[in-house]
């Protein structure tokens, strides 16, 4: 009976997932002059992956045409001795079009790099200002799957995002924009099933929601050598969903940035001809519209803000976040999110809150 019991779950969901290997060749973009003297070479890498298949099985997989997740490995040789090289762990969505010929991926996870800045024996890194980082990938594929009994091959480019997040200075990042080309095997392909059809009643609604959350982490000014600190930030937003997919947020911040009130006495000591008051608030308060994107039990949020308190001018009144949720039962969440101010990185928030 059990073995029966097995063998019909076997039949309604396989559990596939593919394997597939990258090699890629590429440059680093200047996005910023200040990197330019470790922009010496064309990198050189490899990407490894684990893809698990979603057939419709689960009632989300349909709505997104039936995305792979998993998670990915990259190595990278920067090809410049002041960069080193760069381990990086990730997890990753693949989303597919035309006809599931072209391939989305994302990834988001964290590096480790051989050579980051170091004062006395490498002050010429300052992409890298610590071992650990966090990154970004995204890349574009043609992918074909199960060509020939279970190989199939892809080819496209990817964007690779090296930064700390101003965890500690310096902070100017890399982003490494490379061809790839490689080979996927579709783990017991026999077992293939067929792409279930949505059974989703098309109209959805939900009450207006409430949410509640508090981020902190440490974080360092850009003026390398005066020192980490630690940041709250207080987070009180509305949100209405508009179908299964998205949400709209409407809301308020309050950051707490100790980094900001250490920027404000150095900068009121070290140049005076600034007229700077030390005591100054760094306490800001923010407005902010945002969207999430609900799928499965993650999230992807994109905020934008502005500060209507905004005592010390520190990269502007907008500010800008963008993240991953994930829920745990219909109330609660973790967050990770990068909180900005246009492209330049202010902190990576760690924070937990409750969604009614």
């Amino acid at each position: 009976m059990c073995l029966a019991s097995s063998f019909l779950f076997s039949q309604d969901d396989p559990d596939l997932f593919t394997l597939d290997a990258n090699y890629f060749y590429g440059t680093i973009l200047e996005h910023n002059p200040d990197i330019s003297h470790l922009i010496t070479d064309h990198p050189t890498g490899l990407i490894l992956s684990y893809s698990k298949k979603t057939y419709g099985f689960k009632a989300w997989e349909s709505r997104y045409n039936y995305p792979d997740w998993g998670f990915s490995f990259i190595y990278q040789d920067l090809k410049n001795e002041y960069l080193g090289e760069n381990y990086s762990l990730y997890a990753h969505y693949n989303f597919y079009f035309l006809n599931r010929n072209l391939n989305f991926r994302i990834g988001q996870g964290l590096a480790y790099t051989t050579n980051p800045y170091d004062r006395e024996t490498n002050y010429n890194n300052n992409a890298y200002g610590s071992d650990v980082m966090s990154t970004t990938y995204i890349m574009l594929n043609y992918k074909k799957e199960n060509v020939y009994k279970g190989l199939g091959f892809q080819a496209g480019f990817s964007i690779i995002h090296y930064s700390n997040a101003n965890v500690k200075a310096p902070n100017n990042s890399t982003n490494t924009f490379v061809f790839n080309v490689g080979a996927n095997y579709l783990v017991d392909y026999k077992e293939k099933p067929d792409f279930q059809p949505s059974t989703e009643d098309k109209k959805f609604t939900e009450k207006i929601k409430y949410n509640l959350a508090f981020r902190a982490g440490v974080n360092e000014s850009d003026v390398v050598g005066t020192g980490q600190y630690p940041f709250y930030n207080l987070s009180f937003y509305a949100d209405k969903r508009i179908n299964r997919k998205s949400a709209l947020q409407v809301g308020t911040d309050v950051f707490f940035a100790e980094f900001l009130k250490e920027l404000i006495y150095y900068y009121s000591v070290a140049y005076p001809e600034r007229n700077i008051d030390p005591d100054t608030d760094y306490k800001r308060l923010g407005l902010f519209v945002g969207h999430e994107l609900f799928i499965n039990k993650m999230s992807l949020i994109t905020q934008l803000g502005f500060y209507v308190y905004y005592p010390y001018d520190f990269e502007g009144r907008v500010y800008n976040r963008i993240g991953l949720k994930r829920y745990f039962g219909d109330q609660f969440f973790g967050a990770i999110t990068l909180k900005s101010h246009g492209a330049k990185a202010e902190a990576v928030e760690f924070g937990v809150g409750v969604r009614l």
